[in-house]
């Protein structure tokens, strides 16, 4: 959408979890940078939006996205998906490394290009730690970061041998390029789809253990701590982990970690029936570590709160439990989820908007998820009160999930990305 000049939204409830602002005021934006916060804002010729009985709050930044490009086996595209984020008042969000692979210059180009064409968020490209992600040779990471790409990672894909794993990091580390780990030992986990817990076993699915993750993440704390590199980990599932995690933050290691929106809402009684759109890998563990999950945001252990979005084809999860692709499709539904388990009384308003808006920034390293006169304007207007139907205003291509027919609140009324109108509801 095009850039308008100056933007007065009034009377708006204006929530920013960095500066712990949380008041009734007006905002100004011109030429795309936010300009004032106050009471009474005047500006002749503004276009003018009456934000009254409505929330605004700095603009959603995902820290785990699945993006597709041609041959990556999801579905729809960068700017179908973009324009979902746009729609669920997210504008910034962390492209991982495997839809490309992105490990060469070419790769970024391309998403940034489609990004920037489709214009409706931020799309912020992951590169890979190695080559085709396939864990030998290690991939140009200083050009691919001159790019564009914020970070490197693996996108799941485990990086066997430690040596290489060392190199990388310290490789890593000179640039000041941060690391994204998800920890899952591919031995433990054995080719398993599912907790191994009590409703794998009744279900005959093959389980994946708790300590596949702890095991993983133990080895990479020690390696984060060996070279130095600043470590993001990603889609934390069990309570064994945020024991090491506590533990790694306390010792001062340069650390941080995120966790599903599923995750804090769904535990392994979702899968019953063998319901494949609750099929996620790191599997949904047993409902203590639901509980410890939900504890380790509000009391910061994990910083953020990502959508893992996962966007693959129905007929990808109409085959049998095990053989169905893993994955949800998670953008159009992480702010109503997020206010969902704030009504509920999960977590508390501030740390929970915090947890998708400034701590996934901080994470990542930009400059984004607040809301301070001078810098480019990206925010949301949100009817937190008002309620609807998902599949109603469903944006994604990826229709595969457990809330798509769900009724929640939250109705984002406008978007602003990097100061122009990215998403207006009708």
């Amino acid at each position: 959408m095009a850039a308008r000049a100056h933007l007065l939204i009034r009377k708006g409830r204006v929530i920013d979890p960095l500066s712990g602002r949380d008041e009734v005021a007006d905002l100004l934006v011109e030429d795309g940078r936010l300009v004032r916060i106050g009471a009474s804002l005047d500006a002749p010729g503004a276009e003018i939006i009456d934000a009254e009985g409505h929330w605004v709050i700095p603009g959603l930044v995902d820290a785990c996205v699945h993006l597709s490009l041609p041959g990556s086996g999801r579905a729809g595209d960068i700017a179908s998906e973009t324009r979902a984020a746009a729609g669920g008042g997210i504008t910034h969000m962390a492209a991982q490394p495997d839809c490309g692979p992105v490990d060469s210059t070419a790769v970024v180009r391309l998403i940034r290009e489609q990004a920037g064409q489709a214009g409706f968020a931020r799309v912020l490209p992951v590169a890979a730690l190695t080559q085709g992600l396939e864990g030998h040779q290690l991939a140009e990471m200083a050009t691919l970061a001159r790019a564009g790409c914020i970070a490197v990672g693996q996108a799941g894909a485990r990086v066997v041998d430690a040596l290489v794993l060392k190199r990388g990091l310290e490789y890593a580390a000179t640039f000041d390029l941060p690391v994204m780990f998800r920890p899952q030992d591919a031995a433990l986990a054995g080719g398993g789809c599912a907790h191994d817990g009590p409703v794998a076993t009744r279900l005959g699915l093959p389980g994946i253990p708790a300590v596949a993750e702890s095991v993983d993440l133990a080895r990479d704390l020690l390696l984060v701590e060996a070279t130095g590199v600043r470590a993001h980990f990603q889609q934390i599932s069990s309570r064994q982990s945020l024991w090491l995690l506590r533990e790694a933050k306390a010792r001062g290691l340069p650390v941080t970690a995120d966790v599903s929106i599923h995750h804090l809402l769904l535990d392994e009684s979702a899968i019953e029936g063998f319901n494949s759109h609750c099929h996620v890998i790191p599997p949904l563990r047993g409902a203590a570590d639901r509980e410890a999950l939900l504890a380790a945001v509000a009391d910061g252990t994990i910083d953020a709160i990502c959508s893992q979005h996962q966007p693959v084809g129905l007929s990808s999860k109409a085959a049998p439990f095990p053989a169905s692709k893993p994955g949800i499709s998670g953008l159009d539904s992480l702010l109503p989820l997020i206010l969902k388990l704030v009504a509920e009384g999960a977590l508390p308003l501030h740390r929970a908007l915090d947890a998708v808006t400034a701590a996934p920034a901080r994470c990542l390293g930009i400059q984004a998820g607040q809301m301070e006169a001078g810098r480019p304007a990206s925010l949301c207007v949100l009817a937190a009160d008002e309620s609807r139907s998902l599949a109603s205003h469903w944006l994604s291509a990826g229709r595969n999930s457990p809330w798509r027919n769900a009724t929640l609140p939250g109705v984002v009324k406008l978007t602003v990305c990097q100061g122009k109108v990215s998403w207006l509801s009708d």
